[in-house]
């Protein structure tokens, strides 16, 4: 399986008609939000409208540029994964939009714990149903990334990313994790067996593929990424 994955737009809706082709490759589009310019969240509609007409199946959350009302409009569109568990082709996934406080002036700033209890749908299936092996075939999005980590490095000295989702994810190790926000903390990188990628801002023309493949039990694993440029 093919993910093309993206994040970051802010609305540089022309970004993705350079990416038809690349568009016609993927078997699913996942985006790790902030579809609007910063401080302009009008922008974000016509931004969802553009990539809603790139691909048919799309996960996506919002951006901290992304007024959290936004969200209706995702819903709407069916592409919306935040505080919900979609499965798709054996694979299931969750999703948590927003940024941690930082400048207390984008639109959709939260505390970490915000963050993280969009996740309690799939702690709770898990605990409902007594199957641990959901966490082998889970790609989490997230706009926010963990901390630690080459996805959350706004310069080597500084990581920007969520303490409490790097625990997270260490306690749970989901297949993957698809981050964005921090546009210098383009990378792929891994927390135990969990793979995270930042593919980078599409408005600076990053992106990135995912490839998917099954092992011997049926579970997905990450067989290949490679981060891409326009």
């Amino acid at each position: 399986m093919k993910l093309l994955i993206l994040s970051d737009l802010h609305a540089a809706n022309d970004n993705l008609d350079k990416l038809d082709d690349e568009f016609q490759k993927a078997d699913a589009v996942l985006f790790g939000g902030d579809f609007a310019e910063c401080f302009k969240p009008k922008t974000g509609k016509a931004a969802l409208e553009k990539l809603c007409s790139k691909h048919e199946t799309i996960f996506s959350v919002l951006g901290n540029c992304d007024n959290e009302d936004f969200m209706e409009e995702l819903e709407e569109q069916d592409i919306c994964v935040e505080k919900t568990l979609v499965f798709h082709e054996g694979l299931a996934i969750a999703g948590s939009g927003g940024g941690t406080k930082f400048t207390g002036k984008t639109e959709f700033e939260r505390t970490e714990e915000e963050i993280l209890s969009d996740f309690d749908i799939v702690l709770n299936s898990v605990e409902q149903t007594g199957d641990e092996s959901l966490w082998k075939n889970l790609i989490l999005i997230s706009h926010n990334p963990p901390k630690d980590t080459k996805c959350d490095a706004v310069n080597p000295s500084l990581h920007a990313g969520s303490q409490q989702f790097t625990d997270f994810i260490k306690e749970h190790q989901p297949l993957a994790v698809i981050c964005g926000h921090i546009h210098e903390g383009c990378g792929c990188d891994k927390i135990g067996d969990t793979v995270i990628l930042n593919p980078g801002a599409l408005l600076e023309g990053h992106y990135a593929w995912m490839e998917l493949s099954k092992d011997d039990e049926g579970n997905w694993k990450v067989s290949d990424v490679e981060l891409k440029s326009l």
